[in-house]
């Protein structure tokens, strides 16, 4: 009786997975095509269009583009995961990126809008009247862009080998591929309405699952409601406690306070400073359409970021009671169980060889590198027999609760979209950093429309090749990939941007050492403490010796560093020409929505050394 039980709830699994691959292949060609075809039918064959879309996005469709470009498969992948596994300390990403974007919509956006250039690069050579600290600002946003590019393509590679059940490279390929072609036709205008489709699949498959497990547990289909008013994360607390951790809500159990304050603002100054994101303001009509479009973005991306912290905590839930206390023979039965055991993202180990597994704290296998175990060796110094990768949870939750396979397809097609449409925004800033900053403005600043397109269309090409390489071997989980993306963000470019704005005393000369300093210093040691996951070393070759903070929070430091070096060095040097104190104090001014382009004297505009 007991084995046809077995074999018949083996047989259904079989059928389940089949179904699920199935709806899967189905959703992604559908979607895989929509975006082609947008990208075919956006094509450019005018640099204006391809670096900004021609300045003609409507507000709410730029507003959903920008969501989409800035909801990363990090936000929709491992932002929860992050919670999930942390519990209150995952809620630094959560406040971070959200308040990073409420501070560059109200702060930056509809300046740098009305200052009219196509770049970052663009308004630091222009506002810093240097080519020098344009060369450097170019060099800044590919160092930012390719980091955080990774962390999308790894996204992309996770979601293939789980679903299709090939390897990660394949799946890196594949979205490589498809991304190349909408970027390089369509440039900002393909990418645009590319992301806008993007983002209606990316919410719906994060929100329609999140619904239906909120009403499974709760009662109530109202993820945010059922988070904060039913008795889901007292029951979590219970169970971590019942099982020797920390409660789930307890703060400062995984960092210190100095460290997580450091991360929060490192991710908001970062989030500020993506280049990325900054150009979508450059595409709209006017500086009001860019005040628009911030708001419109702002909601949607609150649909997603306020679903985030139920659904980590209905997936904790689900995960522990899953697998805890469950008998090995009964967990090798659960299809979803195995399925994520093959790509080495989820393992398990009966080590005391009680026939059981038990959930616990601390990690459960050895480890070879920092993204997932090479090996499934038992980590004899704890009692946890299960490791679970934090990128999984999103992915993995409709299946443990059991959802229907559409769902499941559903959810794997949404992750696909989130990474997709940041990776393109991403390789269009590479693309306009080498070709439009620095091979149009130093090599052949004459060249015709047809060679500038052909460049900046190479540029992603090369763009492309590097995120793949790095998407197959990142230095980290995808949250920690793109948090070090906001952290050199957060050291080099938002203090210029901010001052370049706001204070009118900022020279060129405090400008460059400002950003070339804060940028090696977190370059230095992010790259000091992560040197085994990135060079390969036996360990870090350094540890957290400023004040402990981390490297996900070094940024914070840098930020300041570069803030109060450019703000000194500007008062001990000589004050920028009168002309370009002019053009600050009018970009502030709230009126019109085009700014004309300032008339600079010949001495002004001559390319110099600070």
């Amino acid at each position: 009786m007991i084995a046809a039980s077995l074999g018949a709830l083996a047989q259904d699994a079989a059928s389940t997975a089949d179904t699920t691959r199935v709806y899967t292949f189905v959703f992604v060609t559908i979607t895989f095509i929509a975006y082609l075809y947008i990208g075919w039918r956006s094509r450019v064959r005018e640099s204006g269009e391809f670096y900004v879309a021609g300045q003609g996005v409507p507000a709410i469709a730029n507003g959903a583009a920008t969501a989409a470009d800035w909801m990363s498969a990090a936000s929709f992948l491992g932002m929860a995961g992050m919670i999930s596994f942390m519990g209150y300390d995952g809620s630094i990403y959560l406040m971070g990126w959200t308040g990073g974007y409420v501070l560059l919509a109200l702060l930056l956006a509809p300046y740098l809008r009305k200052f009219g250039k196509y770049t970052v690069p663009d308004f630091v050579g222009e506002r810093y009247y240097s080519e020098n600290a344009r060369i450097i600002a170019a060099v800044c946003a590919i160092f930012v862009s390719l980091t955080y590019v990774a962390g999308q393509m790894r996204g992309v590679g996770i979601v293939f080998s789980r679903f299709l059940e090939v390897d990660i490279w394949i799946g890196v390929v594949v979205g490589m591929v498809i991304v190349a072609f909408f970027a390089v036709l369509g440039g900002m205008k393909g990418i645009t309405w590319t992301q806008c489709a993007q983002y209606a699949v990316l919410i719906l498959a994060f929100l329609i699952p999140a619904i239906a497990i909120s009403q499974m547990l709760t009662g109530n289909p109202i993820p945010q409601l059922s988070f904060a008013f039913s008795d889901i994360t007292e029951k979590l607390n219970r169970i971590q406690v019942d099982l020797g951790m920390n409660e789930y809500t307890m703060p400062f159990t995984n960092k210190g306070k100095l460290d997580v304050l450091c991360i929060t603002f490192a991710l908001m100054a970062g989030t500020a400073g993506l280049p990325h994101v900054i150009v979508r303001f450059y595409t709209t009509r006017s500086v009001r359409a860019a005040r628009w479009s911030a708001g419109w973005a702002l909601l949607f991306i609150a649909l997603l970021y306020t679903t985030a912290p139920a659904l980590a905590s209905f997936a904790r839930y689900n995960l522990i009671t899953s697998l805890h206390n469950q008998p090995v023979a009964n967990i090798d039965k659960l299809e979803w169980a195995q399925s994520w055991r093959k790509t080495g993202l989820l393992l398990y180990s009966d080590k005391n060889g009680d026939g059981k597994i038990t959930f616990g704290d601390g990690p459960a296998f050895l480890k070879n590198d920092a993204n997932e175990p090479d090996v499934a060796l038992p980590n004899p110094a704890t009692s946890n027999e299960v490791y679970a990768n934090h990128d999984i949870i999103v992915l993995s939750t409709p299946e443990v609760a059991r959802l229907a396979p559409w769902v499941i397809a559903l959810v794997a097609a949404g992750g696909l979209a989130a990474a997709l449409s940041t990776a393109a925004g991403l390789l269009l800033v590479i693309s306009s950093s080498i070709a439009h900053d620095l091979y149009i403005h130093f090599v052949d600043p004459h060249a015709p429309e047809s060679k500038r397109l052909f460049v900046g269309r190479l540029a992603i090409v090369f763009g492309i090749v590097a995120a793949g390489w790095f998407g197959v071997h990142p230095p980290g989980f995808v949250a920690q990939v793109v948090a070090f993306a906001f952290g050199l963000a957060a050291a080099s470019f938002f203090p210029i941007i901010l001052l370049g704005i706001f204070d009118s005393r900022t020279n060129r000369a405090g400008a460059i050492c400002g950003m070339v300093t804060g940028l090696l210093f977190t370059t230095i040691y992010i790259a000091g403490n992560k040197s085994d996951a990135i060079f390969g070393t036996a360990k870090p070759l350094m540890g957290p010796w400023c004040f402990g903070i981390s490297a996900e929070g070094i940024g914070a430091v840098g930020c300041l560093i570069n803030l109060v070096i450019a703000f000194a060095v500007s008062r001990l040097t000589p004050p920028p020409p009168e002309s370009v104190q002019r053009l600050v104090e009018s970009v502030r001014v709230p009126a019109g929505a085009h700014l004309p382009e300032a008339q600079f004297d010949e001495d002004d505009a001559e390319a110099d050394n600070p």
